[in-house]
């Protein structure tokens, strides 16, 4: 069963099993096979023609050796392009071999007679080249040649028309290991097409994923806050409490439209409406934040980035921390660096330690050429803990 994966804005990306793709290819090199093994047999009309004349003599053994050569010719040809980098079995050796018994007993029976007989070994070159592997296959064309050269040679062909025969018969051969070769690199590009689809589609998934924990559980933990405000300010100030459940209201529908937003693959952050956003939760959740910035603007590669890390280090303080003050600084010392800072109960500077937030972050970053590092501040005087993003201002 082939399954879709929808990507951005509606665009399908394949994700076929790999099995079906093999199989198809296969019919297909067979079919290529037939067509081309079948083409070939043109050369075969002038001596048919001279059976059909009675130029042929004895005229049953060439009769009844064509009919058999034929089949086989066939057979083998398609059989080595129903895999363009074949590894022989051993009926296929039995058959090829069969095949040059019966064409070379051919041109040798027939050979000083009218229809081109020695043009047989012509045949056993484009078999043998559609069934061996490349360095096998150059062997095989001498080898045929020699075949070619020595039986022309008993039967009195003058040298021109042995070179001429030799030429047409490498030529032959060349031409099949070409055509064999395209359908191997026609198969690579596939294969390179699909595994490629695959990939699209583990990194929309990842993205996906990342997406929905970093702005659902900024969300959430901003909606658990405001709860617990409306719940304290319910009885002594119902004013206030009734603006706090319209913030939860909005912050809910925000969520809904972010999440819609993700799911098409255009969700970006703005670092300034993220600051905004993280000092206002931080405040709800009682903690003093301080928010440093620069004059100057963040690059656009790296704003959004940035966005998610002030988004995600937030909700680790508000969730987390236990922090009385935050700490909010963006500079540029030589690159841009991002600081959160609290000084709550910290935890482990090991960023493997941490949920997919954080690894979350650190994807991001890398994408930007950026770099996350955590670091924990419980074991020194005044405790907490600091998340740093630096990055290049050329990503």
């Amino acid at each position: 069963m082939i399954g879709l994966f929808t990507r951005g804005a509606g665009t399908a990306v394949p994700y076929p099993p790999s099995g079906v793709d093999e199989q198809t290819a296969h019919r297909r090199g067979m079919r290529r096979g037939v067509v081309f093994a079948a083409i070939w047999l043109w050369p075969l009309v002038p001596t048919f023609r001279a059976i059909l004349e009675g130029h042929v003599h004895p005229v049953l053994f060439a009769v009844l050796g064509l009919i058999a050569f034929i089949p086989l010719y066939l057979t083998v040809v398609v059989r080595g392009f129903g895999d363009p980098d074949p590894v022989p079995k051993p009926r296929d050796h039995v058959m090829l071999g069969l095949l040059t018994v019966l064409g070379l007993a051919l041109a040798l029976a027939y050979g000083a007679q009218p229809g081109g007989w020695t043009g047989l070994t012509l045949y056993l070159a484009a078999a043998g080249a559609a069934l061996y592997p490349t360095p096998w296959a150059h062997l095989w064309l001498v080898g045929c040649v020699a075949a070619l050269v020595g039986v022309g040679h008993l039967h009195g062909q003058h040298w021109s028309d042995l070179g001429d025969n030799a030429f047409n018969l490498v030529m032959a051969g060349a031409l099949v290991l070409v055509v064999r070769r395209l359908m191997r690199l026609v198969r690579e590009l596939r294969t390179t097409r699909d595994q490629l689809a695959h990939a699209a589609v583990e990194q929309e998934r990842l993205r996906f994923a990342r997406d929905l924990h970093d702005l659902l559980g900024h969300s959430l933990s901003v909606i658990v806050v405001k709860a617990e405000v409306v719940r304290r300010l319910a009885e002594r100030d119902p004013a206030a409490a009734a603006r706090e459940a319209g913030d939860i209201e909005q912050i809910g529908r925000t969520a809904l439209t972010e999440v819609r937003q993700a799911i098409t693959g255009y969700r970006t952050r703005a670092f300034t409406a993220e600051l905004a956003g993280a000092g206002a939760a931080l405040a709800d959740a009682g903690i003093d934040t301080t928010v440093k910035t620069t004059e100057e603007a963040l690059p656009p590669q790296l704003d959004d980035a940035f966005a998610w890390v002030v988004r995600e280090a937030a909700t680790n303080v508000i969730r987390h921390s236990g922090a009385g003050t935050c700490v909010i600084a963006l500079s540029r010392p030589g690159q841009w660096q991002l600081e959160v800072r609290d000084d709550g109960r910290g935890g482990s500077a090991d960023p493997t330690a941490h949920g997919n937030g954080l690894r979350g972050l650190a994807e991001r970053l890398a994408l930007v050429g950026g770099v996350l590092a955590v670091i924990d501040l419980s074991t020194s005087h005044g405790g907490g803990f600091v998340l740093r993003a630096t990055a290049p201002e050329a990503a």
